[in-house]
Formats: structure tokens, sequence, C-alpha cells
């Protein structure tokens, strides 16, 4: 392992503990010892999560100008939003393709009783002389064995995992490593014909994995109190159709013109099979999503717009340019549904050198999202699906979910294009990227070490902390009325008494606070206070009167 690869990874331990120390995420039930794939957040992670969320609404929705035509957009467009219910009709989801295509394929360890991902799991063949016991007997023979030596390992961690699986099946010691002859480079375990060769990543015997089955990502969950299978519905796996299937309702309801786009801030859920990384891959997240309708014959024009505009968002709250990437799915990685797609992936401390994480996707869904809730399910080609009668294999609305322009006087289904941000990625890619330690010397002018949380000001959970030097001399009292107007005027201030000020100093940049306020002995004599700066540590003085002012236009409001 390269020591950046080690050094990133203390690096996001050093951010889970920091998250967990300061109150921005717990694990989910953990008194009970938790429940994998969830996740809490605490007081701060509940205001930096909330604060990515208005940055994407108001950036997205509440302060766009539909009279204007933006920077690089082909034209005006109008931005509505949309709450819809996290349980739908169940056909909604058989149109939509999630019934029938929505799974992956696992396997199951009946030594270890663990459950992997199927096309997760990789290997290399591996030959060595292995000890073994005749059954009923003390007897000890030697033979030469070969086995598929697999790991769940990522990157650059799986051959390393690989090779301490095959030392422990082998029953080798690791100054023995030599001993043990590789027969193939890492290969994915779907290249083997035979699963019995193949030794699990907990086990210590082969051919305890069962055969792929189909695993449906899908919650299913029973409405009402019978609970038969008519019954049957499902937690949404992606905001998207809800505004689908709403098309109609806004269209008809908010005058709205094409282009347009439709967005939403959602719960969904995704049963996934191993969860991992932190907040990145959950069972139960947060989404960001816009669906935006055009022409079909601007759309490529929009896909472009969307990609690029999206992109900038992230660097605009912080995130430097050289972590992020836009990558174009090639032809086999497409969606069923997508006429092409580009990721914006972060470089999440987590990964392997070079290796990226999925941040958003920007899809261009065509039409297919409409014409399927109108017609029935569609294939790849876009023809609805038959069963073996002829009819629609899952049958669409039967509503007209088009559009008609009444001044081409034309009517058209419009082309989608979908920016898909999750909102805990987000959160997660900000605090990592905002994660900072640097020295700076103390209240003596010793050098110490300092955590700091570089969060763009929009983001931090805390605002301002207004802190008197000491506790007398009036000066508590001045600061608790600054504390109190920032209140008032909407910023999230925190009051802090006590300590020495290095140390209260030092207790907001791990939080993340811009800036921090002190009332002091110079207070009372010229009505000033000092105002720090948590990134330059400049230091100024200004007027009581105007600090909720200055504070405001810090924080661009």
């Amino acid at each position: 392992m390269s020591n950046q690869k080690k050094n990133e990874e203390n690096r996001m331990e050093q951010i889970v503990a920091l998250c967990k120390r300061r109150g921005f995420l717990f694990q989910s039930s953990e008194i009970y010892g938790g429940v994998n794939g969830f996740w809490d957040y605490g007081p701060l992670g509940t205001e930096l999560k909330r604060n990515v969320r208005n940055a994407w609404w108001e950036d997205m929705v509440s302060t766009h100008d539909e009279l204007s035509c933006l920077e690089n957009a082909p034209k005006p467009f109008a931005m509505v939003g949309l709450e819809s219910s996290i349980i739908m009709h169940p056909q909604v989801w058989k149109c939509s393709g999630h019934y029938d295509l929505f799974h992956d394929f696992m396997v199951d360890c009946t030594e270890s009783k663990k459950r992997y991902r199927f096309d997760h799991m990789r290997g290399r063949w591996a030959e060595a002389e292995r000890k073994t016991k005749s059954e009923g007997s003390d007897e000890v023979t030697v033979e030469t064995v070969k086995a598929f030596i697999t790991s769940m390992e990522p990157g650059e961690e799986v051959e390393e995992s690989i090779t301490a699986h095959a030392l422990k099946f082998f029953g080798l010691k690791s100054k023995y490593r030599d001993k043990i002859n590789w027969l193939s480079e890492v290969l994915p375990i779907s290249s083997i014909d035979n699963l019995q060769e193949a030794v699990a990543p907990e086990a210590t015997r082969k051919g305890t994995l069962t055969e792929p089955r189909e695993f449906n990502l899908m919650f299913k969950t029973t409405l009402g109190a019978l609970g038969g299978a008519d019954d049957a519905a499902f937690l949404r796996p992606e905001t998207a159709q809800g505004i689908f299937v709403n098309f109609k309702n806004v269209v008809d309801s908010s005058r709205v013109k094409i282009p347009f786009g439709i967005a939403q801030i959602g719960k969904s859920f995704r049963n996934e099979i191993t969860p991992r990384n932190f907040t990145f891959r959950s069972r139960e997240f947060e989404q960001m999503e816009i669906e935006f309708f055009c022409h079909p014959d601007e759309s490529s024009q929009w896909y472009e717009y969307w990609r690029s505009r999206r992109f900038n968002w992230y660097t605009s709250l912080g995130i430097a340019a050289e972590h992020l990437i836009l990558r174009e799915h090639h032809q086999e990685e497409l969606a069923h549904y997508s006429v092409g797609t580009a990721d914006i992936e972060y470089a999440f401390p987590f990964l392997s050198e070079g290796e990226y994480g999925e941040l958003e996707g920007v899809a261009h869904r065509g039409d297919f999202d409409l014409r399927s809730h109108m017609e029935g399910k569609l294939d790849s080609d876009l023809n609805v699906e038959l069963n073996e009668h002829g009819q629609p294999k899952h049958r669409g609305s039967g509503k007209d979910l088009s559009y008609f322009d009444d001044q081409a006087r034309q009517r058209f289904v419009p082309h989608v294009i979908e920016p898909s941000a999750g909102a805990d990625r987000g959160t997660l890619a900000f605090l990592c990227e905002a994660y900072q330690q640097d020295e700076q010397p103390d209240d003596k002018g010793k050098m110490q070490s300092r955590t700091v949380l570089k969060l763009h000001p929009r983001l931090a959970p805390v605002k301002a902390a207004v802190f008197p030097l000491i506790k007398k001399e009036g000066m508590p009292e001045v600061a608790a009325k600054i504390y109190h107007e920032f209140r008032e005027a909407g910023i999230n201030a925190q009051y802090d008494q006590q300590g020495a000020i290095g140390r209260r100093y030092r207790r907001q940049d791990e939080i993340g606070t811009p800036f921090c306020i002190t009332v002091d002995g110079q207070t009372a004599n010229d009505q000033t206070v000092t105002l720090r700066d948590r990134d330059t540590l400049e230091q100024e003085r200004i007027p009581i009167k105007k600090v909720t002012e200055e504070i405001q236009s810090r924080l661009g409001r």
C-alpha cells in the first residue's frame, strides 16, 4: 500500500472520528449495535446537510430568474418545485423498469453466513501445499491445492487482501508467502466457470458460495391491514418517477412552458447488499433531482448546459476543480433509458489514488419515462414490451403525457435531462474537502496542531461564535447582546465563555465556524470588538453597531 493511500485512509478515519465527536453523524440505533447502511445526523450534521439542500434549492429554484437567459443556456426557462410521496402505485415501478431491472446478483457464503454482491467480488488463482486432517482421524496429509482466492476490497487494496486471505487458507505465515504460486492476475469472480473452486472472502475452505441469484433493490412494504398480494407496495428507489407521473399536473396547474424544470428533494431507499464507505453508499439516502423537460431538437444543447452548470455548482461552494471529474459513460455503461449520461465524480479519501466516486449523474433520458407511463414499459429500443398473449407486459396509465406548443402549433413528447445529486454524498464530499490540519500558535505563542473545517460560509453549520474574553467587567452582557442580535437576524451563532480564548477558537475551527467575535477590555472604551477570520486568521476591530451587518455581508446576505 502506498504512503499516499495510507495517509488518505488515516485522513478518512480522522474525518469519521470528528463527525462522531462533534455531532455531525452517528450510526443509526447505535446503542443497540447499529443498523448497517443507515445513519443519523447530529445537531451540526443536521445544519450542514440542511445548508447543502438550501444552497441547491436556492441556486436551482428560488433565486432562478426565468425572464433572463442564464450564461450558456440556450434560452430562458422556468424552474418549479414538487414534493411527491415516498410510496406510489406499484404500477409506477413496473412501467419505469425498476420492478424488472432494478436488481443486483448476490451470493451467500454457507460458512461465514455473509452475503456479497457478485459483481464486486474479485480474486486470483493460487496454488500451494496445504495440510489437512482426514475426517475422523488425527492423520495429517499434505496436498497441493489450487483455489480461486477472493476479496471484496476495492482498488489497490485487493491484492493485499487476497494475499492475506491466501496465507490464511493455505496455513502459511507471512514470511512464507513466496511458497504461493500465483496462477493469474486479479480477475472478477464471474470469469471462473465453477464457484466450487472459489474461497469466499471470510471462508476457510472452498465451495461455500451459493449460485448467484437476483436481489431486487427495492424495499417492499404492505398497504392496509390484510397484507395480501394486492396490497404490496415499495418504498421509492428514486424521486424521479414522482416528477414524471405529475408532469401533466404541473403543466396544467402552473402554466409553465417548455423548456422548464421540476425540482425535488426527498428520501429514497435502496436495499444495498453491501453498504460501505461511511454515508457514501447507504440504504436510506436523500436525493436532489431535477427533471428538465425540453423540445427533442434542443435536448443535446440542454444536456451540455446542465453538465457544465452542475459541475460549476460544486466548485462555487469550495470543492477544488482538480478533485472533480466529469466522466461521460461508455455505451455499455448506459442505463436502459439513457441516451447519454455524465457523472460528476469526487476524489473521496476512502478511494484508491486516481479513483473517483459519483456525486451526481446528469442523464439525457430522451422521452423514455413519459412514454413508458403513457403506453407501458418500453424496451431499450423504445418499443412496448409484450407478454406471451401479445398484450403490454406492464400497462401504462393510458393518459396523454405529450405537450402541445400553442405557439408553434406542435404536439410532442418532451425529452428529459436529469441532473440527480445525492444530498448525503454531497455533504460527505464538502466535509472531506473542508477537512484540514495545520499548525497555529496558541495563547502563549507555542505552535500547536489545529484541525479546521474550511467549509464555505453558506454551508457552515454555525456562521459565527461570540466570546467574552473573561467572565466579568460587563463582557458577558455585551457578548450576549451580540449573540441575540445574530439570532434575531437569522444567523446561526454560538455563545461560548468556557476556557482560554485560543481553545475556544480551535473548537470553532473544528466545526467549521467561519467568524468569531470577541468582546475584550477595549470594547468598553471604543465600542468595538475583534472579528477573527477562520481561514486567514486575520483579526480586525469593528464597531459593535455594525457587527451584524458585517457578518451578513460576509455571508453574502
